[in-house]
């Protein structure tokens, strides 16, 4: 084959068959006497493994990893674990589209439908209508549950899932809406020792010891200085969003929690 038909075979273009020439992830042919290389059948399967390897999102240094790998073996096992490849990105694709299939039959979706199914019903359970520290919170575990890998989702829903109870349901949105109440307080505000104390009262024991990990702690009531926070970059983005009063029952939360220890 010249490269033209190796590359129509293969669905790339030559410009691309070059470039893994150039790259070492795809070996040069024989040439002819006219000095054309003239590609075979094993080439095509090496230039197709190496399309399939990169859609699948190995880096390039993994994919020619992958193929010294299969020198030496023979076409009918690199055929077959080529077919392996296909059939579980196929099965991907069936996944997604049987998740496309729930969205278009509800009539209008919300944008929290694009979240797994175990997500979407925590997200339903925090949804108190016109609460903007709800809609902050909902946003922030849709966003992680995207991000998430399989073990961390199935691990932060386990951590969300006893707030959608209908009776912790009920007791949430009423702490939602005294914190919407606090828009715009300074962190020295009366009502955020109290609100501190019924919201670490509020969240189930897996949750409680998240937070004292992961946000930091004000425990006496003051705004920690700048580059003082302790927690990850998403605790800090969420603070930021809040109000000082809201930021300062995050924080002083996090603090009776932790001198409340283990459950």
């Amino acid at each position: 084959m010249r490269i033209g038909e190796l590359a129509a075979l293969v669905g790339i273009s030559t410009r691309a068959v070059r470039h893994y020439h150039h790259l070492g992830l795809l070996p040069d042919p024989v040439r002819l006497a006219n000095g054309y290389r003239d590609y075979g059948l094993r080439d095509a399967v090496a230039l197709a493994r190496v399309r399939r390897l990169g859609e699948l999102g190995l880096s390039l240094p993994e994919i020619r990893s992958v193929l010294a790998d299969d020198q030496g073996r023979e076409l009918r096992e690199v055929l077959l674990e080529l077919d392996a490849d296909l059939a579980r990105q196929q099965q991907a694709i069936a996944a997604r589209r049987a998740r496309l299939a729930r969205l278009l039959a509800d009539g209008s979706p919300h944008p929290d439908s694009v979240v797994s199914p175990e997500m979407a019903e925590v997200l339903r359970g925090l949804d108190a209508h016109g609460s903007a520290v709800a809609a902050l919170d909902r946003e922030l575990l849709a966003l992680a549950d995207t991000t998430a890998d399989p073990a961390g989702r199935a691990a932060m829903i386990e951590l969300f899932r006893p707030l959608a109870e209908p009776a912790a349901r009920a007791r949430g949105h009423a702490l939602y809406a005294r914190l919407d109440e606090l828009a715009g307080a300074e962190p020295d505000d009366p009502r955020v020792p109290e609100l501190a104390a019924d919201l670490a009262a509020h969240l189930p024991d897996g949750l409680a010891a998240a937070m004292v990990a992961e946000l930091p702690a004000s425990p006496d009531g003051r705004d920690m200085p700048a580059g003082e926070a302790a927690g990850p970059a998403w605790a800090a983005e969420m603070l930021a969003a809040l109000s000082p009063a809201q930021a300062e029952v995050l924080r002083r939360t996090a603090a009776v929690l932790a001198e409340r220890g283990p459950c």
